[in-house]
Formats: structure tokens, C-alpha cells, sequence
């Protein structure tokens, strides 16, 4: 059970390398693809200055190009947070191993006749990656791939082969390895997506059900975003009949996308039918609205009171810049991904308060537009649209947070989930800490940990060391206390944790060049 929690834990701090870079990105995104949209540079003339406006589109297509492959990100994080052998050549593996499972879902689909051609590829769960077309499996496909590659890392690094074949052993047999792990994975995928798919279109019945569908389009959506599925869901209610068809001045439109864009942009409020708005918005921003601008300051609240008081600063950075992409970019991945794979059962907990309040705005007579749920949004298509009732926003987004907030507050402390701050810091009065000796430091520590023949492997977290080891009987819990260490912890018989705080990544470095010297 505890090399169980302990490979949780491994894999819930790999993501957050990942995450780290999604953050900031995520909110530079927000801003310039905000700032260059039409309605915006119509509020806010200044922003169709020429140069203005190609410094946002610039920063735009950057952001956008990150953003793009995440899953390639993703599989690098995971690999290097996982792996424990061979940290570059896991890396190294995972993107050969996405990079595989990529071309291999491409050619089963070109050769089965899955392969869409014309109309939106999004609607049969397929998009463009890096120039493939190919099945959209998101950061899940990359998660694959990085697990995969640390796997093949571990045990097979140091793989003997027959002479004739020993070009290929060792490490240099781990991205084989991956690559061929992938091909099978890119075999499968394909197979059972079809069917996700045909599930997907056989739930339009009950998605124009006021509550069912309600239920089933919150819950569903957020369950779907690790797989990317929630992009073809959300194509799926925009542009086929599970979002219903509606018929406006003798037109008829399928999907609610095209039916709300002819009521918000050419009829106007005072059109008679303003009144097919809640049914059309109740799909769209008002629920990603009540997420991003009142359940994720929440969320990103419990977890700084949750954090440890020696962490808070350093996850105070995290969780903000979490918040403001959902809030200035309508990007949630990652927040949501700070808690999503650690703690499943908060994430479903999650899921199932949004449907509700989703449920709520939609008896209410909510009709704020469009499919952003940004502060720019709700204020363009809720404060600044009459009979929008944008007022319930904010009433079913305080109710919201209120009830998030101590929900993750008691379920984060009862059991123990390692969000951003939640590791024990190193003592702040150790003068070797405070003077920042790394090489004495490091000279302590592998003295304590048995001297460099005892050490298999030496890694870190945010505020740990984590090493393997051969023998316990030769660790010495005194030398690594006077290291400056604030705590020591065997979470397995080989296997210990030394908690230094937020300078641990530099006690990492002097201990590998110690040990390299």
C-alpha cells in the first residue's frame, strides 16, 4: 500500500513540471487572445493599433503553439518525474514514444476508413497534432507516453543482449522499447474510441432533458478533459443534434451555436426569440463562467490555507497564476490538474457541484452568451447585454465557492492530498541552510546516507530529497539533521525522504556533483 501512495505521489509532483509552464503561458494566452478579438477592439478602440495589435497576435500564436502540444509536454513530465534510472534518456523516449503513437493511430484510421476528410473533424474525436491528423487523446496520449518511457527506463536501462545484437542494449534499447509499447497502445486507441464516440451521439436524447442533460453535460465534460473527449463533446453539442435544433425566421439551425450567434449578434435582446436563449446557453459560457471566476479562487483559497505554513509562499505563485489563466483565459487544465490524478474522488465531487449549479442558472433563466467563461466574457455578454440576467452568475457562483471551498479544505487535510505546499519545510535556523553551504550540506548528506557505495539514487520533489539506498544500517539520522534537514522518512525499506524546503533542488545538484566527483 505505501509504494502504492508512493508511486501517487511520484506521479501527482510529475505533473507539475507541466503544469508550471501551463500557468503563466496559460494566462498570456487569455490576455492577447482577449485583447485581439473583434468585440473587443470595437469596446476598446486603442487595440486595433496595427502594432498593438500584432504584439497581442505575436504573443497569441506563441502561447497557442505551447498550448498546442501540451501532451508533448506532459509526456516529458511525467517521464522525468517517474522514471528513477535515467532522467534524459526517459525524456528523451517519451517524446519518441508519443511522436510513435501519433503516426500509428493516423495509419490505422487512413487504413480502416476512420479517417475524416471533410466536415469537423473534432465531432469523430480527431485533430491536427503537430501536422497528423490523428485521434485527439490530449495530455492522456502524452501521460501514456511518459509513463511508458519511465517504465522502460527502470527496467531496462542497463538490458543485456547477445553480441550481435549489442548495439541495441542498454539505454539505448529504452526508446525501442517505448516506441514499440506505443505502436500497440496507437493499435488500441483508435478501436475503442469509435465506440466512445458512437456512446457520445447516442446520449442527444437525454442532453435536451433540463436536468438530465444538465447533469450528464457538466459531469461528463470535466471527466472527459485528462482524454481531450471533452472537445468532442463540446463539438457534438455545438454543431450536431445533441445540442438540439432550432428553427428562427423560418431558418433552422443544428447544434446551439449557430442559433445563439443569430439571437446575440443579429436579433439583440428584444427579439422575440431572446426567450430560446437559457435553452442555448445553458451549453455554453455561463457554467465555465461560474468555474473561473468564482469556484477556482475557491479551490486555489482552501489550497493555500491547506498548504504548510513555511510553503505558503511558494505555493501562493502556483495557485495564483492557476486562477488568473481560468479568469483572464478560460484555460482550468491547470488548476484542475493540480488535483485531478491525486484525488479523483474530490475532481468527481467537483464535477458534480458544477452540474448542479448548472442546473440552477438554467431554471433561472440565465442566458449569458458565447463559449468563453472569461471576466471579459461575462462582462461583454452578461453585464453589458440587458435581460442576460448575468446577476445569477454571481449569486449561483458565490453559493458555489462557498461550498467548494470547505470541501476542499476538509478533504485536502482529512486525507492527506499532496496539493501545491502541503510538503514539511526545512528548519529555518540551520546556519548551513540560511548560508546556502550547499557542498557542506552535501558532504553531510551522503555521509549520512551511508557514503556514495550505499546510494542507488538520489531525486527531488519541491522540498525533498528522495533516495534510494542499500542498506538502512548505514544511515545516520543525526548527520542529515545537522545537514540542516527538517525531517527524515521511510516511506519504504530502500527508500527515504529528506525534507530541505523550497532550497532542495540545489542540496540535488551539490549532491550529484558530489557524488560524480
Amino acid at each position: 500500500m505505501k509504494k502504492y501512495s508512493e508511486s501517487i505521489q511520484r506521479f501527482g509532483r510529475s505533473l507539475l513540471l507541466p503544469i508550471g509552464v501551463m500557468a503563466p503561458v496559460g494566462f498570456l494566452l487569455g490576455i492577447s487572445g482577449a485583447f485581439s478579438q473583434k468585440y473587443m477592439i470595437e469596446l476598446l478602440p486603442f487595440l486595433g493599433n496595427p502594432f498593438i495589435n500584432q504584439v497581442f497576435l505575436g504573443i497569441r500564436k506563441v502561447s497557442d503553439v505551447i498550448f498546442g502540444n501540451l501532451p508533448l509536454l506532459f509526456a516529458m513530465g511525467v517521464a522525468y518525474g517517474m522514471s528513477k534510472k535515467d532522467k534524459g534518456i526517459a525524456v528523451f523516449s517519451s517524446v519518441l514514444g508519443y511522436l510513435t503513437l501519433l503516426i500509428v493511430m493516423n495509419v490505422y484510421l487512413s487504413n480502416t476508413g476512420l479517417l475524416i476528410k471533410e466536415g469537423n473533424i473534432a465531432v469523430a474525436g480527431q485533430s491536427m497534432v503537430l501536422g497528423i491528423q490523428t485521434v485527439n487523446v490530449n495530455v492522456f496520449g502524452g501521460i501514456l507516453a511518459g509513463l511508458f518511457a519511465a517504465i522502460a527506463t527502470d527496467k531496462f536501462y542497463n538490458l543485456q543482449l547477445p553480441i550481435a545484437f549489442a548495439f541495441f542494449a542498454g539505454r539505448k534499447s529504452v526508446p525501442l522499447i517505448t516506441m514499440f509499447a506505443c505502436v500497440c497502445l496507437g493499435l488500441v486507441i483508435p478501436f475503442f474510441w469509435q465506440y466512445l464516440i458512437a456512446l457520445f451521439s447516442s446520449m442527444s436524447g437525454l442532453l435536451l432533458s433540463p436536468i438530465i442533460g444538465q447533469i450528464l453535460n457538466g459531469v461528463v465534460n470535466r471527466l472527459l478533459i485528462p482524454f481531450g473527449l471533452h472537445h468532442v463533446w463540446n463539438a457534438m453539442l455545438r454543431f450536431t443534434e445533441a445540442g438540439g435544433v432550432y428553427t428562427i425566421n423560418g431558418t433552422q439551425y443544428i447544434g446551439y451555436l449557430d442559433a445563439m450567434n443569430e439571437i446575440l449578434f443579429k436579433l439583440g435582446p428584444d427579439s422575440e426569440y431572446w426567450k430560446l436563449m437559457p435553452e442555448l446557453t445553458r451549453f455554453g459560457a455561463q457554467n465555465q463562467m461560474v468555474r473561473a471566476l468564482f469556484v477556482f479562487p475557491a479551490i486555489g483559497l482552501a489550497m493555500y490555507k491547506t498548504a504548510y505554513n513555511e510553503n505558503k509562499a511558494i505555493a501562493k505563485g502556483l495557485i495564483i497564476a492557476s486562477i488568473a489563466t481560468a479568469f483572464f483565459g478560460n484555460v482550468t487544465e491547470p488548476l484542475e490538474f493540480t488535483f485531478l490524478f491525486i484525488a479523483p474522488v474530490l475532481y468527481g465531487l467537483y464535477a458534480i457541484i458544477g452540474a448542479i449549479g448548472g442546473i440552477a442558472l438554467h431554471f433561472m433563466g440565465t442566458a449569458v452568451g458565447y463559449i468563453r467563461g472569461t471576466i471579459f466574457d461575462f462582462i461583454i455578454f452578461g453585464v453589458m447585454y440587458k435581460n442576460s440576467n448575468w446577476i445569477n452568475i454571481v449569486i449561483v457562483g458565490v453559493i458555489e465557492a462557498i461550498i467548494i471551498y470547505y470541501l476542499f479544505k476538509w478533504y485536502i487535510v482529512k486525507f492527506n492530498v499532496p496539493t501545491p505546499g502541503r510538503e514539511e519545510d526545512a528548519s529555518s535556523d540551520n546556519i548551513l541552510i540560511k548560508e546556502k553551504r550547499f557542498d557542506e550540506i552535501a558532504d553531510l548528506v551522503i555521509e549520512g546516507l551511508g557514503g556514495k557505495d550505499n546510494i542507488v539514487s538520489v531525486e527531488n520533489c519541491i522540498t525533498r530529497l528522495r533516495v534510494d539506498f542499500k542498506d538502512k544500517n548505514k544511515i545516520d539520522n543525526k548527520l542529515l539533521k545537522d545537514s540542516g534537514c527538517s525531517g527524515v522518512f521511510f516511506p519504504s525499506s530502500n527508500h527515504i525522504h529528506v525534507v530541505y524546503g523550497p532550497l532542495v533542488e540545489f542540496v540535488r545538484n551539490a549532491v550529484d556533483d558530489k557524488m560524480k566527483g
